[in-house]
């Protein structure tokens, strides 16, 4: 599902113009990045948590030149579902082969 189809589902169901609502998901896109870069998790209860993952300086390779290069530590993005979404999902999805 892309950004557009969320606008629309919401427009839809709320009866509120689609103008209105992107601008909405829009901001909301951005306190969460805003929040997120100054190092602060955002947290959703029974959805989940935006999270800041922290990881350490490790050794790598760089096979085209066969040498090893450091890679710094770094912090990444990270979503975290919540235990109920998480149960949801899997009751509900259905696995076809």
């Amino acid at each position: 599902m892309t950004k557009a189809e969320i606008v629309t589902e919401i427009a839809n169901k709320t009866g509120i113009e689609k103008v209105a609502v992107q601008a909405t998901i829009e901001a909301f896109m951005a306190t969460v990045k805003n929040s997120l870069v100054k190092g602060e998790n955002v947290y959703l209860r029974g959805f989940g948590s935006f999270i800041i993952k922290e990881r350490a300086e490790k050794t790598g390779r760089n096979i085209s030149r066969n040498t090893t290069i450091i890679i710094p530590a770094h912090s990444i993005p990270s979503f975290k579902p919540a235990k109920e979404f998480v149960n949801e999902v899997k009751e509900s999805v259905v696995v076809v082969k």
